[in-house]
């Protein structure tokens, strides 16, 4: 059994629904079931390398289960590696990982659990490899982190999604345009997929199945045909064109994940205005999908696995990640799932009824 007596807990990367929940169980299961004292690291690792922590009662996370984004502040820009420097004028990007080290025996902590995605597990598998004990819990609206079947956020992205993409549906309609609506995701297309299906959405473009203009165009143009004077398009900032490449709104060099996808669905609507003469409109629903009330699915989800995650750290487990898998919560090596993205396959139920159901995913 672990001799754990005090942990620090930070969220990293973008903010999502549900933070606050796990934020909420890990502290009250560490404080109420176990006596251990909790650290609350504000802004991500960049609170261990400006030395900004605070203790976390169980007074300070009550009444935050329903609360978005997360009560200890995130970065999505901090690498300790790559800290970025003002030094004479110029940006360094200089290596605090021994700082941020020596401030965590400072700080007496037997233990991280680090809330993120992908990019925050990276980072937290530098400071494993110099010997502190990292517990992952799996955070990402994109559903993209390898290992685990779901990841909390994605079901409230995808409520909001959908939500948006209803709404769109009655306005296309009524004027018999063909309207895009674009969603997150990164290279992953789990959220245009569930968003997509989920709505009704005519034509689904996903990272995973390059696309092709004129057949997109050419469902358009059927549909018209068969009194259909209308198309609801559900588009994942990472598509791309069969001969393309996606689309980068911004690159932030000074960022751990320096592209930013973005625009992709401007770009294929202006192409289906011109070759079909349909009106057509695009909406970018960009951070909404992060912000507001956990749906239910991402409460429980994220209760789950902030009990885990203290679960397998008192059962005297080093660098895991909860997980979930198969419907039940478990734990992995936390190495595995660094800078690894959970993609789409190909073969998947619901692209499979989809087609079925005459969706076009544009190939």
């Amino acid at each position: 059994m672990s001799k754990t007596k005090r942990i620090g807990v930070l969220t990293g990367g973008g903010d999502c629904p549900g933070l606050n929940a796990v934020i909420r169980a890990v502290t009250k299961c560490a404080v109420f079931s176990h006596g251990l004292e909790v650290v609350g690291i504000e802004d991500g690792f960049q609170g261990l390398i400006e030395r900004r922590v605070r203790t976390l009662t169980t007074d300070d996370v009550s009444n935050i289960l329903t609360l978005g984004g997360t009560i200890l502040g995130t970065n999505n820009r901090c690498d300790p590696k790559r800290y970025p420097v003002t030094i004479d004028g110029r940006v360094e990007l200089q290596d605090t990982s021994e700082q941020v080290m020596a401030y965590i025996a400072e700080l007496g902590l037997d233990a991280l659990l680090v809330i993120g995605g992908d990019g925050t597990m990276s980072v937290a598998s530098n400071f494993a490899n110099r010997g502190v004990n990292c517990i992952g819990v799996p955070k990402t609206i994109d559903n993209d982190l390898e290992g685990s079947d779901v990841t909390f956020g994605f079901a409230t992205a995808c409520h909001v999604a959908t939500e948006a993409l209803d709404r769109i549906h009655t306005t296309a309609a009524s004027h018999h345009r063909a309207m895009l609506v674009e969603v997150m995701g990164r290279n992953a297309g789990w959220i245009a997929l569930h968003t997509g299906v989920a709505a009704g959405a005519d034509i689904i473009l996903l990272p995973e199945i390059p696309f092709d203009i004129d057949k997109i165009c050419q469902k358009v143009v059927d549909r018209s045909r068969h009194g259909k004077r209308f198309s609801i398009l559900c588009v994942s900032e990472g598509a791309k064109p069969i001969d393309g490449v996606q689309a980068v709104d911004r690159v932030d060099p000074l960022s751990p994940d320096p592209i930013r996808l973005g625009g992709i669905s401007k770009v294929v609507a202006d192409r289906i205005e011109k070759r079909t003469g349909l009106e057509t409109r695009t909406t970018i629903l960009g951070h909404v999908q992060r912000g507001g009330t956990p749906v239910p699915e991402d409460r429980l989800l994220a209760t789950s696995f902030g009990h885990a995650a203290i679960a397998a750290l008192m059962a005297g487990k080093k660098n895991r990640m909860v997980v979930m898998q198969g419907g039940r919560v478990t734990d992995i090596d936390i190495f595995k799932v660094a800078n690894r993205q959970r993609q789409v396959p190909l073969d998947h139920p619901l692209i499979l009824a989809a087609r079925d159901i005459d969706t076009s995913f544009g190939d």
